[in-house]
């Protein structure tokens, strides 16, 4: 039997259990750090030559030439074709339903003519290259390069580079077709905190980015967020995390299988349920435990479930809803009737599953919305990765004689206040 945490929102002690369960804060290894932080250092002085030890040291690949390091895209046309055609078609499926949801977030350039002339607006524009960090050898995780590519493809970035490691050579073709199908423009066979150097650097191969998406481990997460401010990032994600609310008439089974669904990402992974019906609440540990043995990952899935899980039994559905709230989570479903009149009172939430028949899992795969989203209760001040991520906004700003006339006053005042004379006599010689 699965040891999972159970109590009550009306407990006296309730908020400091929540608090408890919910604290989770990303050690960083002084170690990892130091050890990243020189392999920035190396690359960037060193270039491609750092990169050619790294791959060697790391990878076990031998290599004479940076160059060796780029697949051509007759090699990712090679690996799209290598997959089964269940694959290949699930990709294409998966890929149009991203892109199509991704048209829709495009923000558009717009300006506005005042009275006397003057002109303002926001013209939008794509960001030059942007750099997709994937993880390579045995893992697989084609929907990773689906959610990070399309989205900035969609946005209209030109150029977009993609860094995977292929250690002892292995190339993982389900990845590589998913870059052929999202239409990534080069492809470079590198990995750890050194791809992220080369991404936020440049080398004489691999060419500088403005910005790096994509997941990775301890040291690619520490690499990014060392280079930020000189390159954008995503975001540094923590452990994958999920919150059902549920009325208590959904199959216990669906529900334990969608609390499995997360906790068999790794041990930190959080699985949490919410609702008003404590018998419900026992089915579902009763599903958790006679499930759990079908389960392939059936050792983490237990740890994860009785370090990090709890069953919480709230008054009603609004205090459910408040808890939902409370903790922001990452992926929320709302395993109820009426699932979309309650979305409505949710403030805090990175994606929101509507409906019993909606499995989180849909949604890291192929429902259309992206499966990169905030953890750890930033949700609270976060947005889903999409395709605002990859364009950036600039002011326009356009006076007219009139108009400048008018703001020279106003800016004149404002700057003499603030003891900056030269800004005032700029605005003051166009006032008329």
């Amino acid at each position: 039997m699965i040891e999972i945490a159970r109590f009550k929102t009306t407990e006296s002690n309730f908020d400091e259990k929540l608090d408890q369960l919910l604290a989770w804060e990303q050690a960083t290894d002084s170690e990892v750090v130091t050890t990243v932080a020189a392999i920035l250092d190396r690359v960037r002085r060193q270039g491609d030559t750092a990169l050619l030890e790294y791959t060697r040291q790391f990878d076990r690949l031998a290599l004479t030439s940076a160059t060796e390091l780029e697949l051509t895209g007759e090699e990712l046309q090679v690996a799209l074709n290598a997959i089964d055609d269940r694959q290949r078609q699930a990709l294409g499926a998966a890929a149009e339903r991203i892109r199509a949801y991704a048209e829709h977030q495009r923000m558009d350039s717009w300006m506005y003519t005042e009275n006397d002339g003057t002109v303002l607006g926001q013209k939008v524009t794509p960001m030059d290259r942007v750099g997709l960090y994937v993880p390579g050898g045995k893992a697989a995780y084609p929907s990773s390069v689906l959610m990070n590519a399309i989205p900035a493809k969609v946005a209209g970035v030109p150029e977009l580079i993609m860094v995977v490691p292929t250690p002892d050579g292995e190339r993982n073709d389900l990845v590589l077709a998913a870059a052929a199908v999202s239409g990534v423009d080069r492809v470079f066979t590198i990995g750890g905190a050194q791809a992220i150097a080369a991404l936020a650097f440049g080398t004489e191969t691999i060419p500088r980015v403005d910005k790096i998406t994509g997941p990775g481990n301890a040291f690619v997460a520490t690499a990014k967020r060392l280079v930020f401010g000189i390159v954008g990032i995503d975001m540094i994600a923590g452990p994958s995390e999920i919150l059902v609310v549920c009325d208590g008439h959904t199959d216990p089974d669906w529900i334990a299988m969608d609390l499995f669904s997360q906790a068999e990402h790794d041990e930190d992974a959080q699985s949490i349920l919410v609702s008003p019906d404590g018998e419900f609440l026992e089915r579902v540990k009763a599903s958790l435990d006679r499930l759990l043995g079908e389960m392939p990952r059936a050792e983490i899935i237990a740890k994860s479930l009785t370090d990090r899980a709890a069953l919480i039994e709230a008054k009603d559905m609004n205090d459910a809803i408040a808890v939902a709230n409370r903790i922001a989570p990452e992926h929320l479903e709302l395993s109820m009737d009426d699932a979309e009149a309650w979305a409505q009172k949710i403030r805090h939430a990175g994606a929101i599953f509507m409906g019993r028949y909606t499995a989180e899992a849909l949604g890291d795969y192929c429902a259309g919305p992206n499966h990169v989203l905030p953890t750890s209760g930033t949700a609270r001040f976060s947005s889903p990765l999409g395709v605002y991520d990859f364009q950036k906004r600039s002011s326009l700003i356009g006076c007219s004689a009139q108009g400048a006339s008018v703001l020279g006053e106003v800016a004149s005042t404002l700057a003499r206040g603030e003891g900056l004379v030269a800004h005032a006599r700029s605005a003051e010689y166009r006032i008329k």
